[in-house]
C-alpha cells in the first residue's frame, strides 16, 4: 500500500474543504472558529505534558481535548449540510466540567483579589490555555451571529475558561506557590 502524501495543493488558492466536501475560504469565520478550537487543544496538550501534573487533571485535560475534536468536527460542518450532526452529549460534558470546577474550587483557598497569570509553569500554561479558550469562545459567538451554532457549544467553552482559571489556582496551591495577585498602581 502506498503512503498518502501529506500535501494535496487543494488549499493553495486560500480555500479548504469542510466536512462533506464543500469549500470555504480559510479566512472565513467558520475556519477561524474551528482553527482556534484546534489551537486551544494544542495549548491543553502543552499543559497536559507538564511534569508532575496530577493524574486526575491529566485525565480531565484528555477528556476535554477529545470533546474539542468533536466540537471542531461540528464547526467544520455546514449546518443542515451533509456534515456532522450537533455534538452529541455536549450538555453532559458541560455538567462534568462544572463538577470539576466545584471540586477544584473546594480544594483551593478563597481569595478576594484579582489573580494575575503566573506561579508555577503548569499554572501559567493553564492561564494561557484559558485565554485561548476565551478567544475560541469569541470566534464561536461571532460565527453564531451569522450561522446556526448549537448554544451548548458556547456554554461549554464558557465553562472551560472557568475550569482553567480555577485549575491554575489549584495547581499553584497544590505546589505550595503563593497566589500572584494584582496590586493596583504597581
Amino acid at each position: 500500500m502506498e503512503k498518502s502524501r501529506l500535501y494535496t495543493g487543494g488549499g493553495d488558492d486560500g480555500s479548504t474543504s469542510l466536512v462533506g466536501g464543500e469549500r470555504a475560504m480559510k479566512h472565513s469565520m467558520r475556519l477561524e472558529a474551528y482553527g482556534t478550537v484546534d489551537e486551544f487543544s494544542a495549548f491543553l496538550g502543552v499543559l497536559a505534558a507538564m511534569t508532575g501534573l496530577p493524574v486526575e487533571i491529566y485525565s480531565q485535560l484528555q477528556r476535554v481535548q477529545n470533546r474539542l475534536f468533536d466540537v471542531g468536527g461540528y464547526l467544520a460542518s455546514r449546518p443542515g449540510g451533509s456534515g456532522l450532526p450537533p455534538v452529541a452529549g455536549l450538555q453532559a460534558s458541560t455538567v462534568e466540567v462544572e463538577g470539576w470546577i466545584d471540586a477544584l474550587d473546594a480544594a483551593t483557598p478563597k481569595i478576594k483579589a484579582f489573580v494575575l497569570p503566573g506561579g508555577t509553569m503548569s499554572a501559567a500554561h493553564a492561564h494561557v490555555a484559558r485565554t485561548v479558550c476565551r478567544r475560541a469562545e469569541r470566534c464561536i459567538v461571532r460565527l453564531a451571529e451569522t450561522e446556526d451554532v448549537d448554544p451548548e457549544v458556547r456554554k461549554y467553552f464558557n465553562r472551560l475558561s472557568d475550569y482553567l482559571f480555577i485549575l491554575a489556582r489549584y495547581l499553584n496551591h497544590n505546589a505550595g506557590m503563593a497566589e500572584v495577585v494584582w496590586h493596583p498602581g504597581d
